[in-house]
């Protein structure tokens, strides 16, 4: 067994190692970025434009609730099939790192904005009722009390896009999106190397706890209730 270990963990497996690690976290954190630039005001939107709202809006509210409802219910590796020609438009390729971010991105986008919408739907409406009765306008209200109190629960949600795009990842291998999942299917099974199939795994699931925590620390530290 450990001749078996030293034969397939050569230096130059051990660099195709960190290189994927690398990969694999580039692939998490800048999806995660986009989904989150994009995401976010597109759940505040389908918050503030619901039924009582401070932007009521029955029509636009209908519209996002669909494209959110329907943005999640495709499955990832249909998405990454589908966004294929996007990605080759966007990105020059549609394969590699880089190109697997197109479509961890779009995957991602409406799960956010539904994580945010919901995170804002939990602020009690008392004290929003109270904000505009002293003069605030509507962007006070959602600047100065909706998002502080949102705050944590946002990075909740961030933490959990985020180990959730490190999963997708593993299945953007399939398509040569590179990362951990890609070598762990290229070497690990389909060449029989066990041990980086294993070690693969290992990391994956030390950098989902490493992120947890950390996000975890973020919220309580922005957690005042």
């Amino acid at each position: 067994m450990y001749q078996n270990f030293m034969n397939e963990l050569t230096p130059q497996m051990w660099q195709m190692v960190a290189k994927s690690t690398w990969e694999t976290v580039y692939m998490g954190l800048a999806s995660t970025a986009i989904s989150v630039a994009v995401g976010l005001p597109m759940g505040f939107l389908a918050f503030l434009t619901g039924k009582d709202r401070l932007l009521a809006n029955k029509p636009l509210f209908e519209l996002l609730d669909v494209v959110i409802n329907v943005g999640r219910s495709v499955p990832f590796i249909i998405l990454l099939i589908i966004l294929l020609p996007v990605t080759r438009f966007l990105v020059g390729t549609s394969l590699g790192t880089t190109a697997a971010i197109v479509p961890l991105a779009v995957a991602a986008i409406p799960f956010f904005a539904r994580l945010t919408a919901n995170a804002l739907a939990e602020i009690p409406t008392g004290l929003t009722e109270a904000a505009k009765s002293m003069g605030a306008t509507r962007w006070q209200v959602v600047s100065k009390y909706y998002f502080p109190e949102s705050l944590p629960i946002l990075i909740n949600a961030m933490t959990i896009t985020l180990i959730t795009l490190i999963s997708y990842s593993a299945m953007a291998g399939v398509v040569g999106g590179g990362g951990l999942g890609n070598l762990a299917i290229s070497y690990g099974e389909h060449r029989g190397m066990v041990y980086v199939k294993w070690i693969a795994t290992i990391i994956i699931v030390a950098f989902v706890m490493i992120c947890q925590k950390l996000g975890d620390m973020l919220a309580a530290k922005y957690d005042h209730r």
